[in-house]
Order: structure tokens, then C-alpha cells, then sequence
């Protein structure tokens, strides 16, 4: 009798449980909702009294950098912007500034600024060099079978529009960027992502130029 007594003394103590863990839930899930009305707010204002600047003094007005250093955000997947955002609050993505900044967003200010900047237009780069459009085009829409280097479509999709959620949006992204990071990702300063770490390790400066003019142009 006194183990069943204890057994339903068990039981009843995990029912509230098992319901407070459910109201655990439901409000991670509401405050996971991303406001891109409160997200235009942060990346037009920053953060003044966290010491966050504007983000478009760098990536321009509605996520539209006007200098290649910095990326073209307009249209990038919400999820994506976010896990970068996470990454450099880790400083598993290398960068210093973003660190710094990103430090002091707390994960629903990520999220807002991802939703508003998915929900912006993008004002697409355009490919320079007529020379290597070609093999870029190669690359891009085929990989090189020989040094097993899949085809960049197959991930980032045809338009170079990415797939939600899992591969970002590159199409129309300035070109030095691009190559800036396919050479992060080969030298390995750049870590936050194992599958284009491995990719990246197998393709020459030239063929890197070559992909990086290509997704300039891609639509």
C-alpha cells in the first residue's frame, strides 16, 4: 500500500509539472515570434542605451549596402540572418565589429531584424567580368565532377534565391563578398559552416572569382 501511495503521490506531482512545462513551451514560442515593425525600429535606430548603432550605416538603407565590403541583406531568409546574428554573439563566426554589436541583441531583437530585413527588396549587384561568366555559370549551375565540388544551384537554387531555412539567399550579392567569404571558408577563418568549409577547400582563386562575378548576376 505505501508504494502504490507513493506511486500516486509521484503521479500527482507530475501533472502541474508536465503543465508547467507546457506553459514553459507556449511562451518560448510566443516570444520566438518576430515583430519586423520592431525589427525596422532596431536596424534604423539601433540601440542607443546598448550601445548598438544603426545597422544600415553599414548595410544601407533597407538592407541595401552601397559598399561591397559590407553584404546585401534585402531579401535575406529571416532564419538565416538570425543564426548569423547568433553565431557572431558566439564568435563562432569571426568578425569582430558584429561581435561586438551582436553581444548586446538579445535573441528577439535577431529575430525582428531578420523578419523586417526578409521582407525588404533587394537592389541586386551585377557580374563584371565578361571573361569568366562562362565557367562561373559552370560552376554554378554544374560543380566540377572532377574535384567533387557539387553544383552551387543545388543548394542556393537556380536564381540563386537560396532554400528557407537551410541555404541563403546569394543571388545578386556583391562579388567581392562572395569571394571574400568562399576564401574564409578555405583558409578557415571562417567556421560557421562545415559543408562550404569543405567545398571551398577544393576550388582555386580562379574558379572562386570566376562562381562569385556569376552569383553577382544571378536573378
Amino acid at each position: 500500500m505505501n508504494r502504490i501511495a507513493k506511486l500516486l503521490g509521484v503521479m500527482a506531482l507530475a501533472v502541474p509539472l508536465g503543465a508547467m512545462t507546457g506553459l514553459a513551451t507556449a511562451a518560448e514560442q510566443a516570444a520566438a515570434k518576430a515583430d519586423p515593425a520592431k525589427g525596422e525600429t532596431l536596424y534604423t535606430q539601433g540601440v542607443p542605451d546598448r550601445n548598438v548603432p544603426a545597422c544600415f550605416s553599414c548595410h544601407g538603407t533597407a538592407g541595401n549596402s552601397s559598399a561591397a565590403v559590407n553584404p546585401k541583406l534585402a531579401g535575406q531568409m529571416a532564419d538565416y540572418t538570425h543564426k548569423q546574428l547568433v553565431d557572431f554573439k558566439a564568435k563562432s563566426r569571426d568578425n569582430p565589429i558584429m561581435s561586438l554589436y551582436a553581444s548586446a541583441l538579445t535573441d528577439q531583437d535577431m529575430r525582428d531584424i531578420g523578419a523586417y530585413l526578409a521582407k525588404q527588396q533587394l537592389k541586386p549587384a551585377t557580374a563584371k567580368n565578361k571573361e569568366t561568366i562562362e565557367q562561373g555559370q559552370k560552376i554554378y549551375r554544374g560543380g566540377i565532377a572532377a574535384k567533387g565540388i557539387p553544383a552551387c544551384a543545388g543548394c542556393h537554387g537556380p536564381t540563386g534565391a537560396g532554400i528557407p531555412a537551410q541555404y541563403p539567399r546569394i543571388g545578386g550579392q556583391y562579388s567581392e563578398y562572395t569571394e571574400a567569404q568562399l576564401v574564409g571558408f578555405r583558409q578557415g577563418t571562417r567556421k560557421n559552416n562545415s559543408v562550404m568549409s569543405t567545398i571551398a577547400a577544393r576550388m582555386s582563386d580562379a574558379e572562386i572569382k570566376a562562381v562569385a562575378d556569376y552569383v553577382a548576376g544571378v536573378r
